[in-house]
């Protein structure tokens, strides 16, 4: 199974965005842990501006960002392979460690949706 696994952090917090040294050596020795136990799919960072596309009936509307009404925003995600729901958190628990001096963080687990999971309900 495929989990993402999404770092949210505070908007404001300069750590959040300004990684140090330690920081970037904590992630990249966790990212090489993963990718040599065959867990590691992907993992990219992203930046704190962006936009949100939202469709109401068939008004579209887009908003620019950072965004105003978030405190909380996406910092970045790693996709990875997991047995289940269990392991993919114990890996979240350790990702979380990577971000010492970062004030407050969160990070979300998401099982992803394979194509198959899609083709078997369809076809009930």
């Amino acid at each position: 199974m495929r989990f993402m696994l999404i770092h949210r952090v505070q908007q404001d917090d300069p750590a959040s965005w300004e990684p140090t040294p330690e920081l970037v050596e904590r992630m990249n020795a966790f990212v090489e842990k993963l990718t040599a136990n065959g867990v590691m799919l992907g993992a990219e960072g992203v930046q704190p501006t962006g936009a949100v596309v939202r469709r109401r009936g068939t008004a579209v509307r887009s908003t620019d960002g950072p965004f105003a009404e978030a405190k909380e925003v996406v910092g970045g995600f790693l996709l990875i392979g997991a047995d289940d729901l269990a392991a993919a958190t114990a890996v979240a628990e350790e990702y979380v460690t990577c971000f010492a001096g970062v004030e407050e963080i969160s990070i979300e687990v998401r099982q992803v949706v394979e194509f198959e999971d899609v083709e078997a309900h369809l076809a009930r």
